[in-house]
């Protein structure tokens, strides 16, 4: 590769740069890329190894495919980076939430977010999980074809609607998932491209969100308003939001309010409904597991339904929802930009380098998976796990910026699962090919088209 002297390198940094593609070797790794993100960074790790940099434009990026540099970036060194600019759409729609917000202020915000998923609430919200997945399979009916992918995202709505706002409100809670989805529609449009893209094209790029975020914004701040006024706790998120202290004393404005309900909405509906739909689809695929799955739901149920204290009895079920979310995680890439010059092994990065982390390229790593691209649920017993490189499996991301849902998100994901497939068996329909596509969560480009078998 060129090793040109390059701005923001000290003399001679440059010959320490990692291996990777430049000029036309690039241009050609991301035409020829069959799944675009997912294939380039693919190739990236097949033709240079666990540490590649490359440039596009004036950018310098680097992607990272070897669990101890993972550890370093998320963990040991997380306070040298901050979010790269891929996150700037995010941010247009959560505003400084927990997952786009930087140091002090990030900090105090998981203060008054972490007790909404204290332990003694989620049982609560494991009855309001069941409850509306039974409602919504009432409805269907045996032998119809259906989008997967739409129904789990239906589903999910309802749910972060009920433990958000309760009940009085999830008819505007419709109005949020309409717009969420016009947001994430136009974040596929721009998506990771953005981190390539000046700082001064920032400010334009909010623009394309700007009517989006007028509409969240009106429901939202109406919602706030409201509750503030009506004083009484119904037990849903918001009330725990709004009467939150951190240890200053201080509280949340409306403002800060309205980023941590956007931020809790997107993850707890976006990023579990695109796990369930590709469970779906992984199960339709291999109908053995779902025999043993099956199985298991009629010895630890026997036809009741699941509550959360089931969960832990609930073991095959929960290895499916964890070999689901290494084939297909939701969040399928983490960035971030250096603060300053930064060591990874025998390279130096400079300063402003963009670091790219896949879940989707680590987590099929044949050095740490046998069969990587195979569903195989029964690899996770204690053993595999106790001997899995740390951060070679890492759905939920990790380092002291781990998903503050994940038991959670784990939880809903093992409940809706159990829950439907007592009742129904998916199968998929003739005609309809799936693929993957890198949104702003791992999506099924055309959903996921089933047909529904009552058992």
């Amino acid at each position: 590769m060129n090793t040109a002297a390059r701005p923001g390198l000290r003399p001679g940094l440059e010959k320490r740069l990692p291996p990777g593609p430049s000029g036309l070797k690039l241009y050609l790794s991301l035409s020829r890329a069959p799944r675009g993100w997912l294939g380039f960074l693919a190739g990236l790790a097949k033709d240079y190894g666990d540490i590649v940099f490359f440039r596009v434009f004036h950018v310098s990026a680097c992607f990272i495919n070897r669990p101890e540099y993972i550890e370093s970036v998320l963990v040991s060194d997380f306070r040298h980076y901050f979010k790269s600019k891929d996150y700037v759409p995010l941010k247009a729609v959560m505003g400084q939430g927990l997952v786009t917000s930087e140091g002090e202020f990030w900090r105090r915000q998981g203060q008054l977010v972490q007790p909404a998923f204290h332990r003694g609430r989620i049982g609560a919200y494991g009855r309001i999980m069941v409850d509306y997945a039974e409602k919504m399979i009432a409805t269907w009916r045996d032998g119809e074809t259906r989008d997967a992918h739409h129904d789990m995202m239906r589903l999910t709505l309802d749910i972060v609607a009920k433990t958000l706002f309760d009940a009085d409100v999830t008819s505007e809670a419709g109005d949020i998932g309409e717009a969420i989805e016009k947001a994430m529609n136009r974040f596929a449009n721009i998506g990771w491209i953005s981190m390539f893209l000046p700082r001064s094209m920032e400010e334009p790029g909010r623009l394309l969100f700007r009517g989006t975020i007028r509409r969240l914004d009106d429901i939202i701040y109406r919602i706030i308003r409201t509750r503030r006024e009506s004083g009484p706790d119904p037990g849903d998120l918001l009330s725990m939001l709004l009467q939150a202290q951190a240890e200053d004393g201080g509280r949340m404005t409306d403002r800060q309010v309205r980023d941590e309900v956007m931020t809790l909405f997107l993850a707890g509906h976006e990023t579990i409904a695109n796990a369930l739909a590709w469970t779906w689809y992984l199960l339709s695929l291999h109908p053995e597991v779902e025999d043993r799955l099956h199985s298991e739901l009629r010895e630890v149920l026997a036809g009741r339904s699941p509550r959360w204290e089931d969960v832990p009895r609930l073991q095959y079920t929960q290895m499916i929802v964890k070999e689901s979310l290494r084939l297909f995680p939701p969040v399928w890439g983490i960035g971030r930009e250096t603060l300053r010059e930064i060591q990874l092994g025998d390279y130096r990065l400079p300063a402003g380098t963009n670091v790219f982390i896949s879940q989707w390229v680590t987590q099929r790593d044949p050095r740490f998976f046998d069969r990587p691209h195979d569903f195989l649920p029964e690899r996770w017993n204690d053993e595999f796990e106790k001997r899995l490189p740390k951060f070679a499996y890492f759905p939920f991301g990790g380092g002291p910026r781990v998903c503050i849902g994940a038991s959670f998100a784990s939880m809903e994901a093992a409940l809706l699962l159990a829950t439907i497939a007592q009742r129904f068996r998916l199968t998929l329909a003739a005609g309809h090919p799936v693929h993957p596509y890198a949104s702003a969560a791992l999506r099924p480009k055309h959903g996921i088209r089933v047909t529904l078998r009552k058992r």
